[in-house]
């Protein structure tokens, strides 16, 4: 049999050699959980590696294939989970001390939408503190480094499966996008990451950060891998009520139909209007809309005024949303608890449980989102920034009279160095500049590699769809991904930094 090594391999040819029998399940998985145990160390991408299970998986997944069973679209592939998300059996974290010693008593839906199409789940990877960062830096378990370069964040929050991703350490993963989680990491890892339309996937068993914006979502090789995923993973849910009723066409049907007749809206808040935009990522993201062009789209100037408050508006009310979603982790249900002191009251208890078990960046976004909904204030933020997402909303779907998709910059810049916006904040925030508005109004977003940067790092190109359109989008993406190509970083992770002083 072929040794069939997952950093080589997209999730569909993955699937389709197990499923012909070229190379069993259990090959695939020891190749990863091999690759696992080098890298890890360096990468710190996975908090948890479950091996023996993942074994036993890719076991049954073989022993189905000799019986003659039908397998599931994704039988015998390794993914891994961002470790917001249920799995029976394995530690739940939230990159938090707050839930340390908890385990979860069920699999979120994703996670049983995954067993049953065969998947073999390899563990649960690194994050930022209950999914609040751009860079994975607030774990409290320490940053997932990037492969392109071991001294550069991976991006964030989603940043322990975008790095997993990247350096082969399993096929794909499943991370969730509250303003870009999944799209800035993955462009900052040089892979694909889908944020799917809200209620397009389940959101039952996930940690919550800010529930009108939490979305869970693939990240791949290939836009073919990210359709397959989302066909597994998506669709209506009982018991989640955001869940939208609507099934999934076939995503992978129209995937190769090309974007001849396409409208491409280019925003000019994202390129022409936008400040701190690094040139060279503005020169590949010209380079990939004139290939859309030349395969027949047309670039369709576009205006989304109200951009410029998108970072307002989504601190107010992801803090807001965070804040009573964190309000829950109190040291007397589930996770950690501070030992009480002779005298202690309940009050003590949860002061000194949340200031030991919540991160800074935790505690900020808490006491941010809990002055916006106090007494006297609430009206004057919350309310106001609510008012301003309806604007936001609104000018997309001004967009959609013109154009098709919308494109532009994943990420203002490249990876940056480790530690070198923890102590500035805003500037943190400023990194997800392009993709808030996207969670703000609800839509779908691709991010796909472009090239590299001079600094030999990677580039991601936007595209954001309409409502419920992730077809279209899926298929604008594949004809970006033909012309540029895969990204295939160094095969063991560079820890110099080649970015010129």
């Amino acid at each position: 049999m072929t040794a069939l090594l997952p950093h080589e391999q997209s999730l569909t040819a993955c699937a389709q050699a197990i499923a012909a029998g070229e190379v069993t399940a259990e090959t695939v998985t020891r190749a990863a959980l091999d690759r696992i145990e080098a890298q890890n160390p360096l990468l710190n991408a996975y908090l948890h590696v479950d091996s023996a299970v993942a074994l036993q998986q890719a076991r049954a997944v073989d022993l189905a294939r000799v019986a003659g069973k039908e397998l599931g679209p994704l039988a015998g592939v390794p993914v891994s989970v961002k470790d917001l998300i249920a799995v029976q059996g394995m530690p739940l974290t939230a990159g938090s001390r707050i839930l340390q010693g908890y385990t979860p008593p069920r699999d979120a839906t994703v996670v049983e939408r995954l067993r049953t199409a065969g998947a073999v789940l390899l563990g649960k990877t690194n994050l930022d503190e209950f999914a609040m960062g751009s860079s994975n830096e607030s774990s409290a378990f320490g940053p997932a480094r990037n492969p392109w370069n071991t001294q550069r964040v991976p991006g964030g929050s989603s940043g322990g499966a975008a790095a997993a991703v990247a350096a082969g350490l399993g096929v794909a993963a499943l991370g969730t996008d509250t303003g870009g989680s999944i799209r800035q990491p993955a462009a900052l890892c040089g892979i694909v990451g889908l944020k799917p339309s809200y209620g397009r996937v389940s959101r039952l068993g996930v940690v919550a950060y800010a529930s009108s914006l939490d979305q869970v979502g693939p990240m791949t090789r290939t836009v073919r891998d990210a359709a397959r995923l989302l066909q597994v993973i998506g669709g209506p849910d009982p018991g989640d009520a955001t869940c939208d009723l609507r099934a999934l066409p076939d995503l992978e049907a129209n995937l190769d139909q090309g974007v001849a007749g396409l409208r491409v809206g280019v925003p000019h808040e994202f390129l022409d209007g936008a400040e701190g935009l690094d040139p060279a990522v503005r020169s590949r993201v010209d380079a990939a809309l004139q290939a859309l062009q030349g395969r027949g789209a047309t670039l369709v100037p576009v205006a989304l005024p109200h951009t410029r408050h998108t970072l307002a508006t989504y601190y107010l009310i992801a803090t807001a949303e965070a804040s009573a979603n964190l309000a829950r982790y109190d040291g007397v249900r589930f996770g950690r608890r501070t030992e009480a002191r002779p005298g202690d009251g309940i009050d003590d208890l949860y002061a000194r449980t949340r200031g030991e078990g919540f991160g800074t960046e935790v505690k900020r976004r808490i006491l941010l989102g809990t002055f916006a909904l106090s007494a006297g204030y609430r009206d004057a933020w919350y309310e106001k920034a609510c008012r301003v997402r309806r604007l936001i909303h609104d000018d997309f779907e001004r967009a959609w009279q013109t154009c098709d998709v919308l494109a532009g910059p994943t990420s203002p810049v490249v990876a940056w160095k480790l530690g070198e916006f923890v102590q500035d904040p805003l500037a943190m925030y400023l990194m997800d500049v392009f993709t808030l508005g996207v969670n703000l109004a609800g839509l779908p977003a691709l991010s796909v590699p472009v090239g590299l940067h001079p600094d030999g790092l990677p580039v991601g190109l936007q595209l954001i769809g309409r409502p419920f359109d992730e077809a279209t989008l899926l298929r604008a993406g594949a004809t970006v991904e033909a012309d540029a190509g895969t990204l295939e970083p160094p095969e063991t992770p560079d820890a110099s930094d080649r970015r010129p002083a």
